[in-house]
């Protein structure tokens, strides 16, 4: 995970009649980066075949880990050497366009309309978008059955709201020796998405349509003050705490709820937990089931020279059959609508919670400085959960220190 794989060699059989001068002079590799330690299970195919349909080019990826797949990628930009295709973060895209360092890939309304909701808007910016979704992650609440029966709770009844699932944390906490739901708050990205789950099943919102700030609001005050309450009944020093390590503790038994991803599924089963899986509860303004829509993107990085053939190979990589496959490869949540996620859903049940949050869910916010972004909304997030500041204080400081990054 922490280092970089090297150039792959992918087929060349569309390739394989040039002599060594045509290959030097004419082939035009299209560089790619992808984030991980191996590639996509179907990837190296689909290069192929991608190939073969458009001779003169080569597709050359590399494997970078997801620690440093980020840096690398604005490193080359910046510097002016820029890779043609990367695998980024959605969040980034804001940050890349107003640098001009990325080329914008509109979508028609009819690709607009094949995708989940809101799922084109995690990649637009002013109307125009600015990469191609090519992963996308939900999130649902996650209970332990034995930990209910143990507390006197109905194991096969989750919380459905706000204040049942505060209510049922205390108690868990109350009466056994687990803590009642993991709440995530380590200097890491996704405690901000927790967060963002809170006021996604709020009807909340961090920066509208017209980019105004509008964190300090109603919706968010009461998000943001039900994670302070629920951190009562949490583990102990949640700000040691990301997502994953919070995932190993309900893993382990010792949390009665969290909220996690699809993944989480077979995690769950190898470790013997008897669990059950429902929609994220919702505030007392929710519209719907909700949760935060992340996605990651292929953006196409601009001085590369062969800008439109990786927009190109980019939609072909991702066109609607090819993308359910790779999804269903990496345990992610389908970005489309597509025939087979009835069928998926039909075989396994489970699968519903995280499709149902889409309709009224809402996309990672876009900022010009994501990090700071970041910084901003962890620095409240901590402020909160550990006392040292109430949640209307802190998320009206978040909301003015935000204007500086939108």
């Amino acid at each position: 995970m922490n280092k970089t794989i090297g150039l792959l060699a992918v087929s060349l059989a569309a390739l394989a009649a040039a002599t060594p001068a045509t290959f030097a002079q004419d082939v035009k590799e299209i560089s790619f980066i992808n984030c991980g330690d191996e590639l996509t299970a179907g990837y190296a195919g689909y290069f192929a075949e991608w190939e073969a349909a458009n001779p003169g080019y080569k597709i050359a990826p590399e494997l970078v880990g997801w620690g440093q797949c980020q840096d690398k990628v604005t490193t080359l930009a910046a510097a002016g050497t820029p890779v043609a295709l990367a695998y980024v973060g959605s969040r980034t895209l804001k940050q890349f366009a107003l640098n001009d360092l990325i080329v914008p890939i509109p979508m028609t309304d009819e690709e607009k309309a094949g995708y989940y909701n809101y799922v084109p808007e995690t990649v637009t910016i002013d109307g125009t978008q600015w990469g191609v979704p090519v992963a996308f992650s939900t999130k649902a609440l996650y209970w332990n059955k034995d930990v209910f029966t143990a507390a006197g709770l109905d194991p096969e009844v989750p919380p459905t709201t706000w204040a049942e699932e505060i209510a049922f944390a205390k108690q868990i906490e109350d009466n056994t020796d687990v803590d009642g739901f993991g709440v995530v708050a380590k200097t890491f990205d996704n405690t901000v998405h927790q967060f963002l789950h809170w006021v996604y099943t709020n009807d909340g919102l961090v920066i509208d349509a017209d980019n105004n700030i509008v964190l300090d609001s109603p919706q968010n005050l009461a998000a943001l003050t039900a994670l302070k309450d629920i951190t009562a009944y949490a583990e102990e020093g949640p700000t040691a705490y990301e997502q994953n390590e919070v995932r190993a503790i309900f893993l382990d038994g010792g949390l009665g709820m969290i909220q996690a991803a699809v993944g989480a599924v077979s995690l769950l089963d190898e470790a013997g937990i008897n669990w059950g899986v429902a929609p994220l509860p919702l505030g007392p303004d929710a519209k719907g089931p909700g949760t935060l829509l992340i996605t990651d993107s292929l953006a196409v990085f601009k001085g590369s020279g062969v800008e439109d053939k990786a927009v190109e190979f980019a939609k072909f990589l991702t066109a609607p059959e090819r993308q359910f496959e790779a999804e269903m490869a990496q345990g992610l949540t389908p970005l489309r609508p597509v025939a087979q996620v009835a069928t998926l859903v039909a075989e396994k049940p489970y699968w519903a919670p995280f499709l149902d949050g889409i309709e009224y869910g809402g996309p990672e916010p876009l900022f010009t400085d994501y990090i700071g972004f970041q910084n901003v909304m962890i620095e409240m997030v901590q402020s909160v959960v550990t006392g040292s500041a109430e949640p209307a204080a802190a998320l009206t400081k978040a909301a003015g220190e935000l204007e500086q990054y939108k």
